[in-house]
């Protein structure tokens, strides 16, 4: 259980990573603190009910595929970490929606997807759901709140050199998964 509760918090902060490197860039819009509050209070809830449907719909798939759900989950999770990783190296004008409106909504989905593809693999190797989705929830509130009041007070170099970090803590759990079933 202790392994379990440390492996999904480190997978829920590699997944927090880009809420974190994009409000940071948000934070120097010059956002209120109450702004600030619901933004990354809808991001944790966003990067819990992504996971959410993901776990459901990997363990509905995990009863048809058997034991090569752990490939399947391992991939899933390498391939996430690929795209992360090379998204960090991709340096140009990101386009920043409002942070009100439809634009958060779109903000908070955009960088709540991949949570959706880990809970998919995680679903599939039969995590524990609650632990997972709260994790994934909490930890991206913190992370976003963190980078909006970081990018409010400075800004700076970390936010894409965040994004490849969890890539590549993606891509080790990816592994870890796949070579634990063999």
């Amino acid at each position: 259980m202790v392994a379990e509760f440390i492996t999904i918090g480190i997978m829920a902060l590699a997944l927090s990573l880009d809420a974190f490197s994009l409000s940071l860039g948000l934070g120097m819009a010059g956002l209120r603190y109450r702004r600030i509050f619901i933004i990354g209070s809808l991001i944790g809830l966003f990067h819990m009910l992504m996971p959410l449907g993901g776990i459901i719909i990997g363990q509905a798939l995990s009863h048809y595929l058997g034991p090569l759900t752990y490939f399947i989950g391992g991939s899933g999770l390498i391939f996430l970490g690929i795209q992360m990783l090379a998204s960090s190296f991709k340096y140009g004008a990101d386009s920043l929606l409002a942070p009100k409106g439809i634009g958060l909504f779109i903000f908070a989905i955009s960088v709540s997807v991949d949570s959706f593809s880990a809970g998919l693999s995680l679903g599939m190797v039969g995590a524990k759901t609650w632990l997972t989705v709260i994790s994934f929830g909490v930890i991206s509130a913190i992370l976003t709140w963190i980078g909006l009041l970081v990018g409010k007070k400075a800004g700076g170099w970390v936010g894409k050199n965040s994004e490849g970090v969890g890539g590549i803590i993606l891509i080790l759990f990816g592994v870890k998964m796949i070579m634990g079933a063999v």
